[in-house]
């Protein structure tokens, strides 16, 4: 059940991955700029996607109990909420652009990011649409699909930025734009794709074919939102912390910037990974937990956090054995690979932190364990990641490794708060049972 996802995941990050190669051989300034808007950007698409992962533990808890109509009932009124969340967001992040020239970056960074930013914007609404659905399917057990439309979309990508960037088959060269027009296009596609594939598989349009009147339904959308709202600012919560710590990173110029940017974007890969991980983790476990079976769901949480620490060991291993060619791929400026170098040293430390928080709070929300969890993120990220980062990269002058020391100790902190809760629940849940 994780292979697909994991494959769809990181699909989607090697996208990035060749977004930031082809736009780095534009030049330092460019792929700086790029590495600013996305942190900007970010912030709505990871709140976005939060709110879409609030609907798949009850997907999950009522499917494991066999209760078919409420599954299409919580699908129904998922996509109106999904609708208005993702319009909200895409007014919400205009509205922010117009601070981009006040955050401390250069002046040829701001221009170029802005062009950038003001695309991809228009990308959030057909995307989260998208992600509402895959929730949906990865709630009834189904992974495949949203991976096959993912990867297809990868590769259209992929060849858009070719033409779009640099100017290909009659198309004049856009720069950074084209790599904006490109994702825009292949995110349209996704969602065109997963509609098709609603109303013509059977496995989906059995759902579909028994909604039922009225669109809205008050009971079940107090219930989506008690998960969704405190999921989105968990992860705006962890998204900021990396944010502002990009922000900070700018502080210090573009060769900073686009060093944090190469070691972020392959810290985004192992990431992807476990990410893929732990949405099957939610899967399985809120299905035990439908189905009242505690002992199988805490050995499939600790299978899931098993599995993600093995291979973000090994993502970290190679990030370390690397670390003097990986950032050949990207920039030419010898500044700038010798500094993403010491990063991805970094980076590969914080992988097994990672990897465990990840997958535990992936089991947490498979419970709808959603509200303490938010409370341990913050104490994680805004009371230890950066203040550290902050301390470590000026007060102690270690520049971009020492913000890069903060998100290491941040992710430590997570780890250790998520894992605990996730292991005392489940124990309480079993014992609790046994008790009956």
């Amino acid at each position: 059940m994780a292979l697909p996802v994991m494959l769809t995941q990181a699909g989607q990050i090697t996208v990035h991955l060749a977004d930031n190669i082809m736009v780095g051989q534009l030049g330092t300034a460019e792929l700086a700029s790029v590495s600013f808007a996305n942190s900007i950007y970010i912030l709505g698409m990871v709140f976005g996607i939060g709110f879409t992962q609030g609907l798949t533990p009850h997907i999950g808890q009522s499917f494991g109990k066999g209760e078919h109509y409420k599954v299409a009932s919580l699908l129904k009124n998922s996509l109106f909420l999904n609708t208005i969340v993702s319009l909200f967001l895409t007014l919400l992040m205009i509205a922010a652009g117009f601070y981009m020239s006040y955050m401390g970056q250069t002046e040829q960074v701001v221009l170029l990011g802005r062009e950038y930013y003001n695309t991809i914007l228009f990308s959030m609404f057909p995307f989260l649409l998208f992600f509402g659905l895959r929730q949906f399917s990865e709630g009834i057990g189904i992974t495949k699909y949203a991976m096959y439309i993912t990867l297809s979309a990868n590769l259209l990508n992929i060849l858009l930025n070719w033409i779009l960037i640099f100017g290909h088959w009659g198309f004049e060269p856009m720069g950074v734009k084209g790599a904006a027009v490109a994702t825009l296009i292949s995110r349209i596609v996704m969602l065109i794709l997963f509609v098709i594939l609603v109303f013509r598989l059977e496995c989906y349009r059995r759902y579909v074919k028994i909604f039922e009147a009225p669109l809205i339904q008050l009971d079940l959308v107090k219930k989506i939102l008690r998960t969704s709202i405190p999921l989105s600012f968990q992860n705006l919560v962890e998204i900021t912390a990396f944010s502002m710590s990009a922000v900070m990173v700018g502080w210090l110029g573009e060769v900073s910037l686009a060093s944090h940017q190469i070691a972020m974007s392959m810290s985004s890969f192992s990431f992807m990974i476990a990410l893929g991980i732990g949405a099957a983790a939610t899967i399985r476990v809120s299905h035990q937990y439908g189905y009242g079976d505690y002992k199988s769901m805490r050995m499939a949480g600790f299978a899931s956090i098993h599995l993600s620490i093995v291979l973000m060991s090994l993502c970290g291993v190679a990030y370390i054995l690397l670390r003097n060619y990986i950032p050949i791929l990207y920039s030419q400026d010898p500044m700038v690979r010798a500094l993403a170098a010491k990063l991805l040293i970094v980076a590969a430390l914080f992988q097994v932190f990672d990897a465990i928080q990840l997958a535990s709070l992936a089991c947490l929300r498979a419970l709808a364990d959603v509200k303490i969890p938010l409370i341990l993120s913050i104490v994680s990220y805004y009371l230890v990641s950066l203040p550290l980062g902050y301390l470590c990269g000026f007060v102690l002058d270690l520049g971009t490794i020492g913000v890069w020391i903060g998100l290491l100790l941040g992710l430590l902190f997570a780890a250790a708060l998520f894992l605990w809760r996730f292991n005392t629940i489940s124990k309480q849940l079993i014992i609790k049972h046994q008790m009956l």
